[in-house]
């Protein structure tokens, strides 16, 4: 009767160690999905604002471009006109 009861023992905690592995390699895959997916929405963030800020700095040259040629502009021409 003992050892009937122990194989059962033994019986059960194998496979309440199997349910565990399954369930620590399921969190495990969960866990490495989750990295990936914040990783992934770091990167777009990343370059989302490396973007913004490539595009204010083309902003800005293109202003000072304008500003400057025409201040030159103007000032050619009072040169030639004078």
């Amino acid at each position: 009767m003992s050892t009937m009861r122990m194989r059962q023992s033994v019986s059960q905690f194998e496979t309440a160690f199997e349910q565990q592995k399954v369930l620590e390699q399921r969190r495990r895959e969960q866990l490495r999905h989750r990295a990936a997916s914040r990783s992934r929405a770091r990167h777009v963030s990343r370059s989302q604002q490396q973007g913004k800020v490539r595009f204010s700095v083309l902003a800005v040259c293109l202003t000072v471009t304008v500003v400057v040629v025409t201040v030159a502009m103007f000032e050619a021409l009072a040169l030639i006109m004078s």
